[in-house]
């Protein structure tokens, strides 16, 4: 089951209410590239018809049905990448938390507009 840590719901929460999307639900998506590491992406957005919702500490985590089997014993968190900078990772199955984790393809941001700002709105895919 993927999962969301209460630190990165409160700060989507919060994000969500600077962005005006209070009350949105937030859709991750991940797919596999190419060398085989899987890309990770999120955005505030509507239910679809195939999403299977979930709730974190009141965030609701749409994860449509071509990302749930990528997304598996996923975890999202919020943590200090580096002193005084805080992104949100996504931490594999089995990897250790605070040891890594990937934010997009690599980037100390999560591909999909979220980062240490917060989200932007919309439609992030898969």
């Amino acid at each position: 089951m993927f999962n969301v840590t209460p630190t990165a719901a409160q700060e989507l929460l919060a994000a969500a209410a600077r962005s005006d999307a209070a009350g949105m639900a937030l859709r991750i998506a991940a797919r596999q590239i190419a060398d085989g590491s899987i890309e990770y992406g999120m955005g505030f957005d509507d239910e679809r018809e195939d999403d299977e919702p979930a709730v974190f500490e009141g965030l609701t985590v749409l994860l449509g049905s071509p990302s749930r089997p990528l997304l598996q014993d996923t975890v999202l968190d919020f943590v200090e990448l580096e002193p005084g900078q805080f992104g949100f990772v996504f931490i594999p199955p089995g990897e250790v938390q605070g040891g890594g984790g990937s934010c997009g393809s690599g980037a100390p941001k999560a591909k999909g507009g979220c980062g240490s700002g917060g989200c932007g709105s919309g439609s992030c895919g898969a």
